[in-house]
């Protein structure tokens, strides 16, 4: 972590000798050499970061030199805030500054080399392994390297996924294939696999067995050496020499040996590709059924290691609250499966805690078998649960540990930004995206967008299963994700270390262990507030260093509305100090903060990248000072619910790259506008339609990604349409009529859009392109309102890579529908909405082959679910809803049967939920701005 802090002051450094030479008269060279120190300790840190763990005197060298780094970037932003804020930045004002700078600048550069002496004289030097490190290594193996026969007896079977694998080992393809198991750490993979190494069926399906335990540190000799011991792949002379076979020699016996077999060979804890790319010349195709087993944290390295991808790596389920309970009472009670009546609230309490994960109920109930059995004690050890599973349990803090300090230092802090969400929530991709860009974590990637690389890097913490995957979209994409509870205090933990992130609690218990002066630096960069708003005088002594504000609190429990004002204008007065105080912020989020208004102080925070005012109370217009914000990169104001008129000062935001301003049935003025100086803007998912459009606004966002317009006319469509062929980029595009007398015109220019992978049109249509004429990878299509012509069908389902299609309310009004056969090759979804003049679906055979999930909304004269769709044997989940009786009796009685592939069908005729998926489907689609 210090390594990536300092790294992002040097590139700082870079930035600040290019972009603002015309202010850095007299002291460019003194940075220029500062940049360099820092350069050259970057190149021990790395290390350093690595061998920290277990050794004090490497510990505090890295933290002086964070601290450093830090103490640095303050320097720089300060002077760079006041230059950019002082109108009387001249002849008079600038060498004051510029001394100030040069002197702070002397005194940093002092303390470097303070510390370059302490490195040398304490011993603290590059590629030195400390005995602390060696020792964590030796304590992992004895926990590890137990003998693969020797099963625990308190475990909780997991008889589906054992079910599961055992297919997959027993299986007899011709070439040897890989099977994986996949999760975090703690998971319970190794015991898993034990299960599997030992059972009667894989014993008699193999002509040998060996099992290796690899570990981060691993050694090639020592694992040939050890699976050729296994199998007994030398005669009893060649293994009195085979400490002296060099390791080829050994690699070329195994691969002869098991070349003549049906082998099993089981690597546990395998940590990189590189792991397996130095292996797998050993292992042969063998006899038929011949199988590798791995177990890892990293689904990268499984995929890897089985080039085919099928079948996919398995992961275990956490275990469920009762699952758990079962474990916990066998190691606390040595094999007894209940806790007595007056330990079984608390007893429970503990172990939803451990959110499922084998290792922490292991632990727990192992700490509890040796506690008195008494509520008191008992009491004792929940009251500090997270300490006792995270830090007084060696065990659990060195196995989760070991996932962190395996990540590169800007993933470090992409996980340790998860740290400041609150407990079980639902974190959203996008928002997270947009955050990790605005702190800056992200390295660069040739021509690849910030957006692109944070993308990888949330993708890459789910393959080595630091996050879980939450909600997925209807096509697929990662929506939401979610932490597990123990390593979120890990994060925490690592965080409040590194002086990297605090959290604070309204309840004062919360508060007065969390914010004492032995847990808090004054140094924290970021901060999360889960708590009232009006309680957070605590944050004045962090002014200086604070970087990031977040609140995530979210209701307040007032019943009177006058009351409820009062607190908000207390809680805004408030604010106004954060904006006076805290000129250094780069991110400030207020969703769900009940503000009305934004004082005109707001423009102070000129180093701000994200500004969230999502769900907040705004009634009156921004301020025009929100136009000082000129390094703004997001700009929040969805649902924002009475704010009536946006500014027309964001085209002075030239760093923007998403604005988002979608507000259900009410979205503040947009359409005055000035935005052609926005070259950088890659979401506009909700503007309405104006002179912006024509007066080159649209033409230089060449880097537009997201694009959704409400209230054209036809000309302005022919505008747009005419532009998409500049917008490179675009891939989602969502187009709205300003009444039903408007009419679409040919959209024929959408065929030049390679990109172009989603569009909604709501408004009639007048004639539907040609299959050749549509964005030729268009994957998402939602129509609302089109008055379709009868011949529409036949265009649409010969587009080739079509995935989802909706058909919205009006957008198809004839009494008869027809898939023909082999229609709509790649098509997955499909949503019928309000289609209310539809009574005939015909679904001719072969049509849909991919089709999984089918929803029909209200389509209120609908006779039946066509027959051809009984044939379609991919379809998963069947959704009715609001379907008249007839039709619904037919579904359960008549074609129920005929259905019985299909694994979830649902059915919803409540009224209440009809009114809602009414309600859903009125006015413009809210999923394509939000």
């Amino acid at each position: 972590m210090a390594e990536f802090a300092v790294s992002l002051v040097v590139e700082k450094l870079t930035n600040l000798l290019s972009l603002q030479a015309a202010y850095l008269d007299g002291v460019s060279q003194k940075i220029v050499e500062l940049r360099n120190e820092l350069r050259w300790m970057q190149s021990f840190l790395k290390d350093a970061d690595m061998k920290q763990e277990d050794n004090e005197l490497m510990q505090q060298w890295v933290s002086d030199v964070r601290d450093v780094a830090y103490d640095t970037e303050e320097v720089i932003e300060t002077y760079v805030s006041r230059a950019a804020s002082q109108n009387t930045f001249d002849f008079v004002t600038k060498p004051f500054y510029l001394y100030k700078v040069g002197r702070k600048i002397e005194s940093i550069r002092s303390r470097i080399r303070e510390i370059s002496g302490r490195r040398e004289t304490y011993g603290a030097r590059k590629n030195e392994r400390n005995g602390g490190e060696a020792a964590n290594d030796q304590r992992l193996r004895w926990w590890r390297q137990t003998s693969p026969h020797v099963e625990e007896d308190d475990i909780i079977e997991l008889v589906e996924d054992t079910k599961a694998l055992l297919i997959q080992l027993t299986s007899m393809e011709s070439r040897r294939r890989v099977v994986s198991i996949v999760g975090m750490g703690g998971l319970g993979k190794t015991t898993l696999a034990k299960r599997l190494y030992n059972h009667s069926d894989v014993k008699n399906h193999f002509d040998c067995r060996a099992w290796i335990y690899v570990s981060k540190e691993y050694r090639r000799r020592e694992i040939l050496q050890g699976i050729i011991t296994d199998v007994n792949a030398l005669s009893r002379d060649e293994m009195e020499v085979l400490e002296t076979l060099k390791e080829e020699m050994l690699l070329k016996k195994l691969h002869e040996f098991l070349e003549e077999r049906r082998y099993l060979v089981v690597l546990d804890d395998v940590w990189s590709m590189e792991v397996w790319d130095s292996l797998e010349n050993a292992f042969p195709s063998g006899k038929t059924g011949s199988k590798v087993m791995l177990t890892t944290r990293n689904r990268e390295v499984a995929l890897h290691a089985d080039g085919g991808g099928i079948p996919i790596p398995h992961e275990p389920r956490i275990l469920t609250e009762h699952e758990s309970l079962k474990l916990f009472c066998k190691k606390a009670f040595h094999g007894h499966n209940s806790l007595p009546p007056e330990l079984k609230k608390l007893g429970r309490d503990m172990v939803v805690r451990c959110g499922g994960l084998p290792l922490a109920v292991v632990v727990l109930g192992g700490l509890l078998s040796r506690k008195t059995k008494s509520k008191e004690e008992w009491h004792r050890v929940f009251r500090n649960i997270t300490w006792h599973l995270t830090k007084g349990q060696d065990k659990i803090a060195t196995i989760l540990a070991l996932s962190y300090n395996d990540l590169p230092s800007h993933l470090k802090s992409c996980f340790l930004y998860l740290g400041l969400f609150p407990e079980d929530v639902a974190v959203q991709t996008r928002k997270l995206i947009h955050l990790w860009v605005a702190e800056g974590f992200l390295p660069q990637e040739g021509e690849e967008t910030a957006e692109g690389v944070a993308e990888k890097c949330l993708n890459e913490l789910i393959d080595r299963c630091m996050i879980q995957v939450g909600r997925l979209s209807s096509l697929g994409r990662v929506k939401t994700v979610r932490i597990h509870d123990l390593l979120r205090d890990l994060a925490i933990s690592k965080g409040r270390e590194e002086i990297f992130l605090e959290i604070h609690h309204g309840n004062k218990a919360a508060e007065s262990s969390s914010s004492s002066s032995e847990s808090i630096s004054t140094k924290s960069r970021r901060h999360a507030i889960h708590s009232r708003y009006d309680q957070y005088a605590f944050l004045k002594p962090f002014a200086p260093h604070l970087r990031s504000l977040l609140f995530f609190n979210r209701e307040y429990n007032v019943d009177v509305a006058r009351k409820r004002m009062r607190i908000y204008s207390r809680f805004e007065k408030k604010l106004n100090v954060i904006y006076k105080n805290f000129k250094l912020l780069r991110v400030l989020d207020l969703e769900g903060v009940r503000v009305v208004s934004l004082p005109d102080t707001i423009g102070s925070l000129i180093q701000l990248r994200y500004l969230g005012l999502k769900k907040t109370n705004l009634e009156e217009e921004l301020p025009l000072s929100i136009g000082n914000l000129q390094n703004l990169q997001t700009l929040d104001l969805r649902y924002s619910c009475f704010l009536k008129r946006i500014p027309n000062v964001i085209w002075k935001m030239i760093h923007l790259r998403h604005l988002l301003l979608y507000t259900p049935f009410d979205s503040p003025d947009s359409f005055h506008l000035k935005l052609d100086t926005l070259p950088n803007l890659q979401s506009l998912p909700y503007i309405e339609a104006g002179n912006w459009i024509d007066d080159g606004g649209l033409a230089n966002m060449t880097n537009l990604r997201q694009l959704g317009i409400d209230g054209l006319s036809r000309q302005q469509v022919t505008s747009v349409i005419s532009t998409m062929e500049r917008l490179q980029d675009i891939q989602s595009l969502s187009l709205l009529l300003m009444s039903e007398l408007e009419m679409f015109p040919t959209l024929t220019g959408l065929c030049q859009c390679e990109h172009l992978q989603k569009l909604c049109f709501y408004g009639k249509i007048e004639k539907l392109p040609d299959p050749q004429e549509f964005p030729p990878n268009l994957i998402k299509l939602s129509l609302y309102n089109s008055h379709l012509q009868r011949d529409a069908i036949t265009k649409l389902e010969k587009l080739p890579n079509l995935e989802m299609l909706v058909l919205g309310d009006g957008s198809y009004d004839w009494r008869d529908m027809i898939f023909s056969s082999e229609s709509f090759p790649k098509l997955e979804i499909l949503r019928l909405h309000l289609l209310k003049e539809l009574e005939e679906w015909n679904v001719e055979e072969r049509a849909m082959p991919k089709l999984k999930h089918l929803v029909i909304n209200r389509c209120e004269k609908l006779k039946k679910i066509p027959d051809g769709l009984k044939m379609v044997t991919t379809l998963k989940e069947l959704e009715i809803v609001g379907m008249p009786v007839e039709f619904e009796y037919r579904l359960r009685t008549k074609d129920f049967l005929e259905f019985k592939h299909t694994p979830s069908i649902k059915s919803t005729t409540d009224m209440l939920a009809i009114g809602l998926a009414s309600h859903q489907n009125v006015g413009w689609p809210e999923a394509q701005f939000s």
